[in-house]
């Protein structure tokens, strides 16, 4: 029983993050809000914070710094596809 709730913390944690470079400001902004929103319902932070005092936005922003949120472009996977055809 230990081990198998060791083995689901040793997946959780190995978890990797690779999200492409934000190439505008706009985008983060987007990206931000969309991690505010989850993290208002109850979501873990990624960075450590202390919750009661940093507002969700910026414990998303300094997620995002810290590349701790995964998220892909799909208007990027679109205009390759197209020009693939």
């Amino acid at each position: 029983m230990v081990d198998e709730t060791l083995e689901e913390n040793a997946e959780i944690e190995a978890e990797v993050f690779d999200p492409p470079e934000i190439d505008s400001k706009y985008r983060m902004i987007i990206l931000a809000a969309q991690r505010s929103k989850q993290l208002q319902r109850g979501a873990d932070a990624r960075v450590d914070v202390d919750r009661k005092k940093v507002k969700p936005t910026r414990i998303a922003m300094r997620e995002i710094a810290a590349r701790k949120v995964n998220f892909k472009f799909t208007d990027q996977e679109e205009e390759s596809a197209a020009a693939a055809e």
